[in-house]
This record gives C-alpha cells, sequence and structure tokens, in this order.
C-alpha cells in the first residue's frame, strides 16, 4: 500500500465534486420546500358583465350559513374569495351559489397557492396529486372514427356536387355516398367531366382512390380511402380529439388533468380536484358544432328551427373550424350573445358571402351526436339563429337569439377550444370524493413512515456508524426525489406512487447495504478502513448498476404502456432509481470520508495497495 501526495488540481477537483453534490441536494430540497404548503380550495365569484354589481359579502355569507356552511374567510375585490371551513364542501356549495345568483354572477371552484410569495415567483409548486389523492373525475370516452369518416364522406359529396354546379359539368351525377366509397355516374357525353371532377377532388382530398366500372354505357368511378388513408384519417381524428379536449380542460381551469390515448379508440381522461362533475361532463362529452348557411327557398337541407322548417343550403359558408376566439357577452337589451372572432380563412369566406348577399338572411346551424332510444349515435341539427345580414361583414360579429347566460357561455368555451369531428361516449364515468383521497394519502404516508422507521431502526442497529451514514443518505434521497418529482412537469403523484416512494427506501438501502457487506468482508481480510472503504465502494459498482438497470427497464415499460395508478408507480419508481443510486453511492462515499476524516486523495490512492 502507497499514498501520494495530493497536487492542487486534484484538491480543488474533489472539493468541487463535493460542492456540486450539496448544490444537487440543496437545489431539490428548495424545490421541495413547497409541499408543505399545500393549496386551498376557494370559491370565486365574479360579476357576469362589467356593468354588474358584485353580490355584497353579508349577503354570500347568509346564503351559505342558511345552508349549515360554515365560512372561514370572505375577501373581495375584483372578484369575491370565499374560503369554507371545510374545503370538501366547495362542489355543493358553488351549486348552491350558482342558482342562487344565477345570471348576476359566476361561481367557479379555484385552487389559491398558500406558498411564501418568494417560492411562487420562483415558479415553484407542490407535488401535483393524482385523482385517488386528490379526488375527483375519471372519464373513459369512445371516439367514433366510422361516424367521423361518414361525415366525411357527406362533406366530399357535398364540395364534389358544387364543383359540378359550378363547372357545369353535364352528364354527371353524384349517386351513391357511404363510408365505402362516393360513386361518380357519368354518361358517354360527361366523360371528360368525370375526369375533370375526379382530379379536382384528388387534389383537395390526396388519400382518396379511384376505381373506374364500366356499366353499358354509363361510367361508374367509386372514391374512397385508402386502406393507409383511412389509417391516417383515424390517427388524425384522434389526435383531433386530443387536441380539442385538452384545450376544454384548459378553458375549465384545471392544470392538473390527464389526458392520453388508451387504445385504438379510446380517451382516458383523469380530472384531479373536480368537484364540479356534472359541468366537466357537460363541457367534455360534447359534440357540438357550428356552421353558418344560406337559406334556400326551396330544396336544399331542412332543419328545424324555433318556428318550424327552414331549407339551408348544404354547403356550409364556413365552419367552427374558421373561428378564433368566441366570447360570451350580452346585447344593448341585456339578452346573452357569442361575439365571435374569425380567423384571416373565415374572414375572406364571410367578406365574400355578405358583399354579395347583403338585405338576405343567414341561419346559424348547431349540430351535435346524440344517443337515440336504441343507443345508437345520430347527428341532430338545429337552426339556433337566423338574421339578415344588414351590411358587409368581416372577421367579427355576433351570434344573437341564445335561450340562456349559460348557453351562451358553454357555447363560446366549445367554439374556442374547438369542435370535434368525430362523436364521443363516455363509456366509464367514476367520481373519487376529496374525503376519500384525504384518507388515502394519510394510510399511504403512515406506510411510508413506518417503512422508513423500521429501516432507519436496522440499519443503525446493524451497521453502526455506517449505518447513520446510510440514514442520512436515505433522508437526502427522499427529499431529493421529493424535489425532482416537483420539479419536472406532468409529474403526478398517486396511490402507487406512495408505495412506489416505500419501494425506492427499500432499493436505496440495498446500495448501501451491498456496499457496507464489501465493507466488512474487507475489513475481515485484514485491510485498513481506508482502503476497505476505496474497495467497497468501488467493487459494489457494478452490481448496484446492473440491479438498477434491469428495475429501470421494467420501470420504462411500465411507463410506455401502462395507464393512470400504473403510469405514476413507474415514474416514481425510475425517479426512484435515480435518486437512490445518486444518493446510495455518491453522497454516502462523501459522507464516509467526512464521518472517519479520511483524505479523499488517500482513499483514492488506497484503491492502488
Amino acid at each position: 500500500m502507497f499514498t501520494k501526495t495530493p497536487s492542487t488540481r486534484s484538491f480543488w477537483q474533489v472539493r468541487l465534486k463535493r460542492i456540486c453534490v450539496v448544490a444537487i441536494i440543496l437545489m431539490l430540497a428548495l424545490c421541495a420546500m413547497p409541499n408543505f404548503y399545500q393549496n386551498k380550495t376557494l370559491l370565486s365569484i365574479s360579476p357576469v358583465t362589467n356593468e354588474q354589481a358584485l353580490p355584497s359579502n353579508d349577503l354570500v355569507k347568509q346564503v351559505l350559513e342558511q345552508h349549515q356552511y360554515t365560512v372561514a374567510q370572505i375577501n373581495s375585490n375584483d372578484t369575491t374569495l370565499v374560503e369554507l371551513s371545510r374545503q370538501t364542501d366547495s362542489a355543493s356549495a358553488q351549486q348552491l351559489l350558482a342558482e342562487t345568483f344565477n345570471e348576476r354572477a359566476s361561481v367557479k371552484v379555484i385552487e389559491q397557492a398558500t406558498a411564501p410569495l418568494w417560492l411562487q415567483k420562483l415558479g415553484l409548486s407542490p407535488i401535483k396529486l393524482g385523482l385517488d389523492l386528490n379526488g375527483g373525475v375519471l372519464f373513459v370516452l369512445k371516439v367514433d372514427t366510422n361516424k367521423a369518416l361518414e361525415k366525411r364522406m357527406e362533406n366530399i359529396a357535398l364540395e364534389a356536387q358544387a364543383i359540378r354546379v359550378k363547372e357545369q359539368l353535364h352528364g354527371v351525377r353524384i349517386e351513391q355516398n357511404t363510408t365505402q366509397g362516393l360513386q361518380l355516374v357519368a354518361t358517354p357525353q360527361g366523360q371528360a367531366g368525370l375526369e375533370q371532377l375526379q382530379n379536382k377532388l384528388l387534389k383537395q382530398y390526396p388519400h382518396l382512390d379511384v376505381q373506374t366500372q364500366q356499366q353499358g354505357n354509363l361510367t361508374r368511378a367509386t372514391l374512397s380511402y385508402t386502406e393507409a388513408g383511412q389509417a391516417e384519417f383515424d390517427k388524425q381524428t384522434m389526435l383531433q380529439a386530443l387536441t380539442t379536449l385538452r384545450s376544454r380542460i384548459e378553458e375549465l381551469g384545471i392544470t392538473e388533468a390527464v389526458t392520453q390515448r388508451q387504445g385504438a379508440n379510446y380517451i382516458r381522461i383523469e380530472l384531479p380536484g373536480v368537484q364540479d362533475p356534472a359541468a366537466a361532463k357537460r363541457i367534455i362529452g360534447a359534440t357540438a358544432q357550428l356552421s353558418f348557411h344560406a337559406l334556400q327557398d326551396q330544396g336544399g337541407k331542412q332543419v328545424k328551427a324555433e318556428y318550424g322548417t327552414v331549407n339551408l343550403n348544404p354547403l356550409a359558408i364556413f365552419s367552427g373550424a374558421d373561428i378564433d376566439s368566441a366570447q360570451a357577452g350580452r346585447d344593448e337589451y341585456g339578452k346573452p350573445l357569442v361575439q365571435l372572432s374569425l380567423s384571416p380563412q373565415g374572414g375572406n369566406k364571410m367578406l365574400h358571402f355578405s358583399r354579395d348577399n347583403v338585405g338576405k338572411p343567414m341561419a346559424t346551424l348547431y349540430s351535435e351526436y346524440i344517443a337515440d332510444s336504441n343507443d345508437e349515435i345520430q347527428q341532430s341539427s338545429k337552426v339556433i339563429s337566423v338574421a339578415t345580414i344588414q351590411q358587409v361583414l368581416g372577421q367579427k360579429f355576433s351570434i344573437t337569439n341564445l335561450d340562456s347566460w349559460q348557453k351562451a357561455q358553454d357555447l363560446a368555451l366549445l367554439l374556442r377550444a374547438g369542435s370535434l369531428d368525430a362523436p364521443l361516449t363516455i363509456v366509464t364515468e367514476r367520481t373519487i370524493g376529496p374525503s376519500l383521497g384525504e384518507q388515502n394519502i394519510s394510510s399511504g404516508f403512515q406506510a411510508l413512515a413506518l417503512g422508513l422507521s423500521l429501516t432507519l431502526a436496522f440499519m443503525l442497529f446493524w451497521y453502526r456508524k455506517l449505518g447513520l451514514i446510510a440514514c442520512i443518505a436515505l433522508f437526502a434521497n427522499l427529499i431529493c426525489l421529493i424535489g425532482l418529482m416537483s420539479l419536472l412537469p406532468g409529474v403526478v403523484l398517486t396511490l402507487p406512487g406512495i408505495a412506489g416512494l416505500v419501494l425506492t427506501i427499500g432499493m436505496a438501502v440495498d446500495t448501501n447495504v451491498i456496499i457496507f457487506e464489501r465493507i466488512k468482508e474487507e475489513r475481515k481480510q485484514g485491510s485498513s478502513m481506508t482502503s476497505a472503504l476505496a474497495r467497497g465502494y468501488k467493487q459494489a459498482q457494478s452490481s448496484i448498476i446492473d440491479a438498477n438497470l434491469t428495475t429501470m427497464i421494467t420501470a420504462v415499460v411500465l411507463m410506455s404502456i401502462g395507464y393512470g395508478p400504473i403510469k405514476g408507480f413507474a415514474i416514481t419508481l425510475a425517479l426512484g432509481i435515480i435518486t437512490s443510486m445518486f444518493c446510495g453511492v455518491v453522497v454516502s462515499a462523501q459522507l464516509s470520508q467526512w464521518f472517519y476524516r479520511l483524505n479523499p486523495m488517500t482513499t483514492k490512492g488506497a484503491q492502488h495497495g
């Protein structure tokens, strides 16, 4: 055995390593701090319009106390914020206040941070809690891609009809339109028109395939999606549904939702903390579509309206896809309306149409998919507004004659978030109360505390001074893991995630046990403590890496294919592996050198002995 005097460069390298280790632990400890300050659930009361006054605090308090709600605190500024003594009553209290004040005020359940302002300014927040810990609602929705394809083929047929009329393609007609394909029939005189119509449709819809068949003197061309085209259409439909649902959830003010694809045609939505499942269901499950049509004296599409039926040009002037933003408001008579702002493309469509149709009516068509008595999904449409175009319109105008303020708000929200091309069916709906979530948190952390206590007691009893090192490293591991989970976006703590925390403690101790057993073996063979520590940490590294690597592979697989609680467990397990290797090897090695007052360069040199 020999030692060598550390050079100035090596000395500062070791010091820099220690500074980095301490800095990482302190940074993650700072990220973990907001978890000591859990968010509060408040009722937010705001006026519907700027002209309306807020209900007085005394009136709000009186209404709540009459129905056995205890108000802990109430403050007013631009909005009134009400804190209840039992925050789990917020949902039912919100419904009561919304019914009481009706159109005078808008009442929402919001979350308010309680962490110190300096922590909030750093952008730090507590770990997001999953459905089973925070309470909330779970939806599993089925996306009917077949209905979406059927609607797409209808639109293609309308487009083909419009082209045929505009280009005056005589001898060509549209004979059949199904999900299997669109049939165009041409007489001998219409062959050129048929080819022209085909080329225009194929240019607009490149995934269509054409099959031509001769029957006597008639030519039949069937336009249908190829297998690859239909797969791409289904993929885009699911992507559009996911995007729209996420936008709707953001509009509802839910920031911790989980929205992900489940299987081929299903979407799983978890809404932690949601205490008004009826409102969430009304918005998320809605399949509303809005389009604007010219009226026809005869023919066209017959649709019901408030005063009977009207005939519409089936080809829309523009649709909800051309709407950039929508806000609920009131006209000069106090009646609800929705103010629309169109995209540049939509504005051009409106400009061209209104310029040619001043003094003529335009209808607003509201369509949605609903289940009939046989549970089959059917599209229901009705005209919600018929207005005469008084002047040339551009990118901004309003929809009037709406039934209620709530309908105006819901319609504006749906238009802002986007319409759904495919009908949705809620196949699973489950509500978890906040009180059950609190019980799960209490039970989960009791298990964590018990497991941690027993582990610490065993390590102290069995390894003495080395056991104390393991205990400090274990606490550092827990702090680093909680800090990492708080720091990373998209990480949600679930009840199985707490089980992952308990498992992480055991895995972190495994790392120390492997190292300490190696050290004990070295000491039995007569090695000095310096040499035993150096060899113990060095020889145990390969075993530790192999064991953690195999577990990490399992965690990654669970993350990629798992849903909900399984994914929460896998994320906690994967992050726990990273922190346990860091604390079990790096942190405990630095602690060992400090506890035994070893010169780090002497320890390094002992490896050559």
